[in-house]
Formats: C-alpha cells, sequence, structure tokens
C-alpha cells in the first residue's frame, strides 16, 4: 500500500533540460523565491475577487495561503495547486447580495457566507462521490460545450453591473479605461513572470497614475493615504459569520459545478505539463477544494479555487515541486496578518477597479470559448449549438428563474439550463 505522502527527493540536474518533478524539492533559498513568486501571481485576482465582492481582502489572502496548505495535506502533496479567491462567486453573490461590484463592503456579507459554506459542501460531496465512483459521469453531465458557455456567463453576467459602477462620472469612466489600456499593455508587450502577473503590475501603474492626476493634479476624488499610517503591522483580519439563508444558498450553491469543472481543466493541464497522471487525485482534489471553500466561507471570506495564473508560472519555470506551493501558502498567510496591507489596499479608487473588473470579467468570458476551441466543439451539431445559445443569452441576459420564494439568479439558472438541456438532447443520441 502507498503512502499518503510521497518520497520527495532532491532535485538533480539542470531546469533547462529537465523539469522539476513534484515529488522532488530545490535548495532553500530557490524554494523560497519560487514560492514567493506564487503567492505574488495569484495576487492581484486574490485580492481584487473579495474587493469586487465587498469582503475583507486580508482575510482572503490569510484565507488563501491557509486553504492552500490544506490542499496540499489533503492531496498528500501529490498535486501542485494554489487556492486563491474565486472570481465564479462574483455574480451569485451580488444577486443574493444586492451588492454592486466594486462598491465598498458588502452590508449582507454573513448572507453571502452562508451560500458559499453551503457550496463548499456541496463541492466537497462531489469530491467523495468521485472518490468512489470516477470521474466520468461529472465528463458525461459537464462536456466542454456546457463548461464552455457556463463560464462564459459569469463574465457576462457581471458585464452591466461594472460598467454602471462608473455610469454618469467622465473622470472615473477614462480612469477605468485607462486602467484597462495597463492591463492590457502589460499582457500583450511584455512577457515571462511580468506578463502572468498583469493584474498587479497593471493595478499598480493604473493606481499611480490616479494619485498622481487625483492628488496632484486635483481632478476627481483624492486617494486618503491617512489611513495606511495609522494601520498597525501585524494583527488579525476581521472574522465574519455566515447566515444560512436557503434563498442565497440556492443562488451560490451551484456555482460547486463551476469549480468541478476549473478544478477538473487544472488538474489536467498540470498532468499533460508534468508527464504525471494525476487523474486519480481528482476526488481528493475536488474535497479538499470543497473543504476550503467551507473554511473560508465560515470565517468571513471567499470561496476557493485552483488558480490559472499558477499554472502560468509553473510553465514558465518548469518547476511543479508541490513544497513550493507550501512556501507560498506561508506567504500569503504572513501578508494577510499585516492590517497595514489591508489598508494600502482599502485605497484602491472604485475607478480602477472597475477598470480591472472589465479586464478580468471579459477574461473569463473569453476563458469559455477557449474551452470550446481547445475541445473543437461541433456547432454544427444542432445539439451544441442550441445548448451554448440559450445558455449564454440567460446567463447575459439575468433570467432569474423563480420556484415559490427561491430566485436562482441568472448564473443559477443557466448553469441548470446548460446541464438539463444537454442531458435532454443527448437522448437522440441513443435512439
Amino acid at each position: 500500500m502507498s503512502s499518503w505522502f510521497p518520497k520527495w527527493r532532491p532535485y538533480s540536474g539542470q531546469i533547462d533540460h529537465r523539469p522539476v518533478a513534484t515529488n522532488e524539492y530545490l535548495p532553500a533559498a530557490q524554494s523560497a523565491v519560487l514560492g514567493i513568486q506564487h503567492a505574488f501571481a495569484m495576487f492581484g485576482a486574490t485580492v481584487l475577487a473579495p474587493l469586487l465582492m465587498g469582503f475583507n481582502p486580508n482575510l482572503a489572502i490569510l484565507m488563501s495561503g491557509i486553504c492552500t496548505i490544506l490542499f496540499f495535506l489533503f492531496t498528500g502533496g501529490r498535486v501542485p495547486s494554489y487556492l486563491g479567491s474565486s472570481f465564479a462567486f462574483i455574480g451569485v453573490v451580488a444577486a443574493a447580495t444586492g451588492h454592486v461590484t466594486g462598491s465598498g463592503a458588502n452590508p449582507n456579507l454573513s448572507i453571502a457566507l452562508g451560500g458559499i459554506v453551503a457550496c463548499g459542501v456541496v463541492y466537497a460531496a462531489i469530491g467523495f462521490l468521485v472518490m468512489l465512483t470516477g470521474t466520468r459521469w461529472i465528463e458525461k453531465i459537464m462536456p466542454p460545450v456546457v463548461t464552455g458557455a457556463v463560464v462564459m456567463i459569469i463574465g457576462l453576467n457581471l458585464a452591466p453591473v461594472t460598467v454602471k459602477g462608473v455610469a454618469g462620472n467622465p473622470f472615473d469612466m477614462w480612469m477605468a479605461l485607462l486602467t484597462v489600456l495597463c492591463m492590457g499593455t502589460i499582457a500583450v508587450f511584455t512577457k515571462g513572470l511580468l506578463q502572468r502577473l498583469l493584474l498587479l503590475v497593471g493595478l499598480l501603474i493604473s493606481y499611480l497614475i490616479y494619485a498622481i492626476v487625483s492628488n496632484g493634479l486635483g481632478f476627481g476624488k483624492a486617494i486618503d493615504f491617512g489611513q495606511i499610517a495609522t494601520a498597525p503591522w501585524f494583527g488579525l483580519p476581521a472574522f465574519s459569520a455566515p447566515t444560512f439563508e436557503t434563498n442565497a444558498m440556492l443562488i451560490i450553491a451551484p456555482v460547486a459545478l463551476i469549480l468541478v469543472a476549473e478544478n477538473l481543466g487544472h488538474i489536467k493541464a498540470v498532468g499533460a505539463m508534468t508527464g504525471e497522471n494525476l487523474t486519480p487525485q481528482l476526488g481528493k482534489a475536488f474535497v479538499a477544494d470543497g473543504i476550503a471553500t467551507t473554511l473560508s466561507g465560515s470565517v468571513g471570506a471567499p470561496g476557493m479555487t485552483t488558480y490559472g495564473e499558477n499554472i502560468g508560472v509553473m510553465a514558465v519555470t518548469r518547476v511543479y515541486s508541490t513544497i513550493v506551493f507550501v512556501i507560498a501558502g506561508l506567504f500569503a498567510i504572513f501578508l494577510g496578518l499585516s492590517p497595514k496591507f489591508g489598508a494600502v489596499i482599502s485605497t484602491i479608487p472604485s475607478a480602477v477597479l472597475t477598470g480591472a473588473s472589465i479586464v478580468v470579467f471579459g477574461l473569463i468570458t473569453i476563458a469559455g470559448a477557449k474551452i470550446w476551441i481547445e475541445n473543437k466543439v461541433d456547432f454544427s451539431n444542432n445539439k451544441n449549438l442550441i445548448v451554448a445559445a440559450v445558455t449564454i443569452i440567460l446567463g447575459a441576459g439575468n433570467f432569474e428563474l423563480t420556484f415559490g420564494e427561491f430566485n436562482l439568479g441568472g448564473i443559477g439558472t443557466a448553469t441548470f439550463a446548460a446541464i438539463l438541456l444537454h442531458l435532454f438532447f443527448s437522448l437522440k443520441d441513443k435512439s
């Protein structure tokens, strides 16, 4: 019987010739630098997601570190992965709480947390089921045409709310577009790690420009830096308890299906890069991510998911050692325990956040199309055509199906519609 954890061994060779395997490790100094790099790779998205939902970004960073280490333990250190705040929750949290993205603290935070906890429980349950029965049934009910459409509607559903955040304020609208330009420039004209950090670097550049234009030249609302000076260097972030409201749970819990699709894609991508068969670890990965999401929501932080940014870092460095992710998690915990760090984040202007949201939600939308392209979804087949077309319009139009007092929200309705329509139309294949 194999042990839960692998037997790690020191790496021997040159990275240019052979990648570092998941069960190998580099010298301490190199591992530390690589771990910090992974923490920074997830940094932009993991900070941005809670800000858009009205959560505490300090707590989100802290929990991302804790949950990454939890994932490492649950998967026996066999799956290289970083867990960070999931953007899949933004739309459903906004629908369940009525909170406008990027508009400050969420007054109905506890209701959102109850939904996130419910989502984590469903996600973990799916993981246990996969451990018992395998993954074939998931791939059957959620083929690429379904997962692509569901991912796409997350971005499209949020587009109108995002733009409304700066509507009617010319200065903020121009600053939002400037933020888009900054992030786009980093994405197109840079390479390597800098390109992978396009959200963080683009945010920093646009933040600096905003400070010069507002605080220096007197245009727009000036940034208040006073709170940074008064914030202590170290301290615990504020925790919050969930409130379990049935309607909110029904809206948010279906996100578990999206997280399953994300994690499934992550495991397959990493397996392809490493040349290792990680499919046997899928059930453990789902359970780990589900428990992490439940834990995170229980204390006041967003739901967790595996991060594509970190796949990019692994692709660039060719270092897949899972030890590196423990270091990344510890560094994130260190940042999360600094109120001064949180005070800096809280000074980010709403116009800059709106610009970042436009980029992020656009990238999410295109990620859905990318799933179709990479899996060569055949749209000459009317089954695929109708499933995708109906799902996108239901999600983008925020078609909210209600059952009595329960409202599934636009994303939830579209997700269930995609799954059920595909299963129904698949009956023709059996005839």
